[in-house]
């Protein structure tokens, strides 16, 4: 901790400033439904890239499936940016329109 000195006649006074440290900001990485990118490969996505166990996997891409859209996790802004940029290299490596973005949770 950083200390503040101040002089005085006969000694000295300090003041001790304590810094607050704030969490970092957390995104949440979404994978979205199209018409075109295989089950097995978001499954593999959500494996490879996300590191879920293949139930967990599953369940992702059929609410993806499903509903449009599912989470992928909650990461600082670099990880969740890293993520996005795997996921959409990847995809286009096996020719897929997969669309992955991250969104801030406030």
């Amino acid at each position: 901790m950083p200390l503040s000195h101040q002089g005085e006649t006969d000694g000295e006074s300090r003041t001790i400033v304590a810094r607050k440290l704030k969490e970092p900001d957390r995104y949440r990485v979404l994978l979205h439904n199209d018409d075109y990118t295989s089950m097995d490969f978001v499954v593999n996505i959500l494996c490879g890239v996300f590191h879920k166990p293949l139930e967990e996997a599953t369940a992702i891409m059929l609410a993806v499936h499903q509903r449009g859209v599912g989470q992928c996790g909650i990461y600082t802004r670099e990880v969740a940016e890293a993520k996005v940029s795997r996921v959409h290299r990847e995809a286009r490596v096996a020719g897929f329109p997969l669309k992955c973005t991250m969104e801030k949770i406030h």
